[in-house]
């Protein structure tokens, strides 16, 4: 079974290079790209899990609430389900709120990882959480997440190409930048709209890449 498709303020920029999907240098990684399922359904979970296929979960609130289910139950029942980290997004807008959310998801299980907008109250939230700083958008964003510390930061590619920009090229940048400096924030693909998305990545060096199961 194969995964297919189902701001912050920062005012600084950087200019994108033109040969942006060229294969990076491997660096120092030597670990193969992870793959996060994105979803709430834990039946699909446990199948691609049970293949070897799922590193990690992203979630949101609005996932589990199709479900229909309460959104601490699943979110325990998943982390008991997969070793990886469990994306388990707030939804407060400001950082005291966040804060206090993210350290109550926290004792949920060892391998939550809080899911905040890249925006300053969420990169203030990030002090003494680890945390996913999703809604990226910029390489100049990436440089804030990974300086505030974050685990992760979710480029979201899809979203991009929307708009008519090439969301790989950012993939690029942010990887570049990361292995300049020696930043330890993973590069988390997300809004994957297609295998070539997958496969660009990987050519990249995305640490990791977030897809729905189906």
């Amino acid at each position: 079974r194969a995964f297919r498709r189902g701001s912050g303020r920062a005012t600084f920029a950087l200019e994108a290079r033109p040969n942006a999907h060229a294969t990076h240098p491997a660096s120092d990684r030597t670990r193969a790209m992870k793959f996060f399922i994105d979803t709430a359904d834990t039946a699909a979970i446990k199948e691609l899990n049970d293949l070897g296929m799922v590193d990690g979960v992203t979630t949101n609130p609005s996932l589990i609430l199709k479900a229909g289910r309460d959104i601490l139950e699943v979110t325990k029942e998943i982390c008991d389900m997969v070793s990886g980290p469990v994306s388990a997004e707030v939804v407060a807008t400001e950082a005291r709120e966040m804060i206090a959310e993210g350290m109550k998801l926290s004792t949920i299980a060892p391998n939550i990882a809080i899911k905040v907008p890249l925006t300053w109250d969420g990169l203030t939230a990030s002090e003494g959480l680890k945390v996913n700083v999703t809604l990226c958008f910029s390489a100049a964003q990436a440089i804030l997440a990974a300086k505030a510390g974050a685990a992760f930061v979710s480029p979201f590619i899809g979203r991009l190409d929307d708009i008519h920009l090439d969301g790989v090229d950012l993939i690029h940048d942010i990887r570049t930048i990361y292995d300049n400096y020696d930043f330890k924030t993973e590069i988390l693909a997300a809004s994957i709209r297609s295998v070539n998305h997958i496969v660009d990545c990987a050519k990249i060096g995305a640490d990791v890449m977030t897809a729905p199961p189906a």
